[in-house]
């Protein structure tokens, strides 16, 4: 297991280097010239070509992604064309927000989504089955900016219950995270349901109710274990999406973390803190992938690493 985690490990250095090609390239096509937005409305051709020498944007594209990665290599994602700060600094004084933020949805939503796939599994076609399923299908259905104007205007303009923006206290936490939590959670109900189903079709499912072993133990020792290794692979797919999809949650409650920097960015054409960030969210998504394989081999030992 080790050899096949090194070799995973040693995977990542070429799959970043793709990524990161796709990224810059991709960024510098985004329309609108970044040196005539710091500029300004009313500056002259001869201040505009004064910030493109600055930042290097007037030296070929291809020159400027050399110069990007060699810096990269040294831990340097260069400087904000907006505000001249390292991008790393940048970042890190944000990454502080989005994690707590994925974090208070992590508490609760894999556990909730499991439990509620697994409880309508076993009363299957039945009533909590239902019941289940359409909360799930709601949940799923529901886009997350409609789920954050609706919680802000009942809970925090109609019973002043929670904060409508911020995490200065841990009730600034509750509708952001509900937010983020609803799709994994409603995700994870119906993989879990029908990962559920499928192992308790299995022989050795029938085997052991054959041996007059009690229900509860068929169910969770043998049943759900093994069920877990498909909801383990979306659990892992699902978390690194709430990274990347901070974006509309940190707007939408004027949180400062690295999706509203990304919104930011964008806005003002800053390629390196665009891709500072997209880097980021890529990483993330592969070292997560990486640990899910590694659960595997926690979950059911039978499985072996070549």
């Amino acid at each position: 297991m080790s050899r096949y985690f090194i070799k995973r490990l040693l995977q990542i250095i070429p799959l970043m280097l793709i990524i990161s090609i796709f990224v810059f390239f991709f960024i510098h096509m985004i329309p609108g010239d970044p040196a005539k937005t710091l500029a300004g409305v009313e500056a002259s051709v001869e201040e505009v070509e004064a910030i493109r020498e600055e930042f290097g944007l007037n030296k070929p594209i291809i020159v400027q992604y050399f110069d990007y990665m060699k810096n990269l290599l040294h831990g340097d994602m260069g400087r904000s064309l907006k505000s001249n700060l390292p991008v790393t600094e940048m970042i890190a004084s944000r990454m502080q927000y989005t994690l707590r933020l994925v974090f208070a949805g992590i508490l609760w939503a894999p556990v909730l989504g499991i439990f509620i796939g697994v409880i309508c599994a076993i009363y299957r076609g039945r009533a909590l089955d239902h019941a289940g399923m359409l909360f799930a299908i709601t949940g799923l259905s529901a886009p997350g900016f409609w789920l954050g104007l609706m919680g802000i205007e009942i809970f925090a303009v109609r019973l002043g219950w929670l904060p409508s923006a911020g995490l200065d206290t841990w009730k600034g936490y509750v509708l952001p995270s509900l937010v983020m939590g609803t799709g994994i959670m409603a995700v994870l109900a119906r993989y879990s349901r029908s990962s559920m189903l499928e192992t308790l079709r299995e022989d050795y499912v029938r085997t052991a109710r054959a041996k007059g072993q009690k229900e509860f133990i068929v169910m969770f020792s043998h049943a759900f274990k093994n069920s877990l290794i498909q909801v383990v692979t979306i659990l892992g797919l699902q978390i690194g999406g709430l990274l990347s999809g901070s974006v509309i949650t940190e707007t939408i409650f004027s949180i400062p973390g690295m999706g509203r920097l990304l919104i930011d960015s964008i806005f003002y054409r800053d390629y390196p803190v665009i891709q500072g960030l997209l880097m980021i969210f890529a990483l993330q998504y592969v070292l997560i992938n990486l640990i899910v394989d590694m659960l595997y081999g926690v979950i059911n030992p039978k499985i072996r690493y070549d």
